[in-house]
């Protein structure tokens, strides 16, 4: 996948994200998978995806893509209009690594639900994901990032077997739990756990060695270097592709609040 230039965006998603945001559930599919998101509520945020104030702002974002920096409001309404966005495609549950899971906390899924997404096409075929949360006013987009690794990912998944794709945003792997193992759906997952995979109990040995001392509320995360900084002050550097989030922070998904994300990957938080 092309490496598109990103600014660096705070995604602030709120505490919500771990409680209120994340819609209701299902009986999870299997040991260690979590619970699938119920088909009204996948419905709803598409609905808000596919909103006419949500496909403009995707299509001013595309417009911004294509164009110089800082365009003026008639320039991104113009831009908006030839973009023509659509969104294309099945809307997905995103999933990330979980920090219980990690922490060895029993009953633990190894993922959790971060937010959903949907592709949106423009006239010229770029893609860009649009994400959306839930909060007390129901769903809302959030961000809006080029590609369409959220919803590809977990439609491999499907077309290959099934199971749950979730992704490592610490280092950009996307992976799928199937039969109670976690096989990888691209390269950074095949360098982490072998074009065979490895079982849930050796991945989370894994995930345990990685990241098992960087946990919130670690010494780590308390000296501040779960932010995307070192400890120098120096940015971390990011991951080929995003969305990327230091280890640590994206662990947890109450710790999104707030947190900036490093990537590479053009991203825009609509107002």
């Amino acid at each position: 996948m092309t490496a598109y230039p990103r600014y660096l965006a705070a995604l602030v998603l709120g505490a919500a994200l771990g409680a209120a945001a994340v819609p209701p559930a299902f009986a999870a599919d299997g040991p260690g998978a979590p619970a699938p998101v119920a088909p009204a509520e996948l419905a709803a945020a598409r609905a808000a995806a596919q909103s006419p104030a949500a496909l403009d702002k995707v299509g001013r974002f595309f417009a911004g893509e294509a164009g110089p920096p800082g365009l003026s409001p008639a320039a991104g309404s113009r831009g908006a209009a030839g973009a023509a966005p659509a969104l294309t495609g099945g809307t997905a549950a995103v999933y990330s690594l979980n920090a219980g899971f990690v922490a060895g906390t029993a009953g633990a899924p190894v993922a959790r639900v971060e937010f959903v997404a949907s592709k949106a096409v423009a006239a010229d075929g770029r893609t860009a994901s649009v994400w959306t949360v839930r909060d007390g006013a129901g769903w809302r987009v959030v961000n809006i990032a080029s590609g369409g690794d959220e919803t590809d990912y977990p439609a491999q998944a499907a077309a290959t077997g099934g199971g749950t794709a979730f992704r490592e945003p610490q280092i950009d792997a996307w992976y799928v739990l199937r039969g109670g193992r976690v096989l990888p759906l691209d390269e950074d997952a095949r360098r982490s756990v072998g074009p065979d995979g490895v079982t849930l109990a050796a991945y989370r040995t894994l995930v345990q060695q990685r990241y098992g001392d960087r946990l919130p509320g670690s010494a780590y995360d308390r000296a501040g270097a779960g932010g995307g900084y070192r400890a120098d002050g120096a940015a971390e550097e990011p991951s080929r592709r995003g969305p990327a989030v230091a280890a640590g922070v994206a662990l947890a998904v109450t710790a999104l609040a707030g947190a900036g994300l490093a990537a590479r990957r053009r991203s825009a938080r609509p107002s």
